[in-house]
């Protein structure tokens, strides 16, 4: 049934952070309804690839096992649901810039007089406080004004796009996750709600754990490729003979002995992290060199399943698709879709002692569960269908 049954989310969000939220905690067992509108363009509805019914893959996997309430929030008669609404699904998510829920009449504290134990996320780029609380960004912004990018950088290069949204995910989707859980706990032992304010530039400032709190605390400025690990020590990515690239992260005194002795330059094993920079970069050089002497195929069977050298290849997706270790791990699950047959999709990350993710559907269809949800708040079909009429129900 889930790990998180009996908890009732209104996920009021749009993109990336708090869908993924929502979905973290719809695959625990949690019932979400996604309050949604035709008229606010949520770009994963629309972000090409697509399936057969000009669905997005994007969407369908972010909203996965999630109802789809389409609401003109600006109408009282959409108000009044979300009102009825929060008296049983007492958890919120929003990603409005601050101040928009309020003017539309369901911020926090409106709601929270209807429901004295609501939980009210509010995820943003810069938080609810601040010069910058109502400036628009997106992910590389935070990245950038969070310091992390200047150091996680070559020297005299540009920063790096990186594949995966860091900001929108390990700051608004993880902290926003915890928050909401750290909140629910709190409401058990209290029975009191709380307003959680999720600034997507505090976390990722916040994982500046390493080189940010030797800065903070002694001083010290970091620098793109010269820390330990952003490329200034041989901690960092090899070129094959052919072009491609594998991982080291031997480390460790025993890590880098076998590191030497498979790459066959045993002469530089004790080469040790209080040598001189100088000394230092030779070995990374030497490194180098040995990674350009053979093809990825022929270093795959060097660095092979019984090698614990902390050496790994850099995989594109489809080969961690096909990984053992992935495939062994399930994470790769088959989805319901409405017409009988499934859609493979990224699994939970999420491994319990005998309780597993529950995926009930792929995402929903815009407002594909208007009538059910109205239904269940006792709404009558003709009643349902002068909303529909009016332009309450988009």
């Amino acid at each position: 049934m889930g790990i998180l049954k009996g908890l009732k989310i209104l996920d009021f969000s749009a993109l990336l952070p708090g869908p993924m939220a929502t979905m973290i905690f719809a695959d625990l067992g949690a019932e979400v309804i996604h309050v949604e509108s035709s008229k606010r363009v949520d770009l994963t509805r629309i972000m090409p690839p697509y399936d057969e019914d000009h669905e997005a893959y994007i969407h369908q996997h972010l909203n996965r096992s999630k109802k789809s309430l389409t609401l003109n929030l600006k109408a009282p008669e959409a108000i009044e649901i979300v009102k009825t609404l929060v008296q049983e699904y007492d958890v919120i998510i929003e990603g409005f810039r601050p101040g928009v829920m309020q003017r539309l009449g369901i911020g926090y504290e409106t709601l929270k007089e209807v429901n004295p134990k609501l939980i009210y996320c509010a995820i943003t780029g810069y938080g609810q406080t601040g010069p910058y609380s109502n400036r628009p960004g997106h992910d590389n912004n935070y990245l950038a004004l969070a310091g992390v990018l200047d150091y996680s950088r070559h020297k005299d290069k540009k920063p790096v796009s990186m594949g995966i949204q860091l900001a929108d995910i390990a700051g608004g989707t993880m902290h926003a996750a915890i928050g909401v859980l750290a909140a629910a706990l709190h409401r058990e032992k209290t029975g009191e709600g709380q307003f959680v304010d999720i600034s997507m530039t505090d976390a990722v400032f916040s994982l500046n754990a390493m080189y940010g709190s030797a800065y903070i605390g002694g001083g010290r400025v970091p620098q793109p490729e010269q820390e330990i690990l952003n490329g200034g020590s041989y901690y960092d990515f090899y070129k094959t003979k052919d072009g491609r690239f594998f991982s080291v992260g031997s480390l460790e005194p025993q890590f880098r002995r076998l590191l030497c002795e498979a790459l066959d330059i045993p002469e530089l094993i004790d080469n040790t992290f209080n040598d001189s920079y100088y000394t230092q970069i030779r070995f990374k050089e030497a490194v180098h060199d040995a990674f350009l002497s053979k093809t990825y195929n022929e270093w795959l069977e060097v660095f092979n399943e019984d090698f614990e050298g902390c050496v790994e290849p850099v995989l594109t997706f489809p080969e961690a698709c096909e990984h053992p270790q992935l495939q062994a791990r399930g994470m790769i699950v088959e989805i319901p879709k409405n017409d009988g047959t499934t859609q493979k999709q990224i699994a939970s990350a999420f491994k319990f002692d005998g309780v597993n993710p529950a995926y009930k559907h792929v995402g929903a269809k815009l407002g594909e569960h208007n009538e059910e949800v109205l239904t269940s708040l006792g709404y009558s079909a003709e009643q349902i269908n002068a909303l529909q009429e009016k332009g309450v129900l988009e």
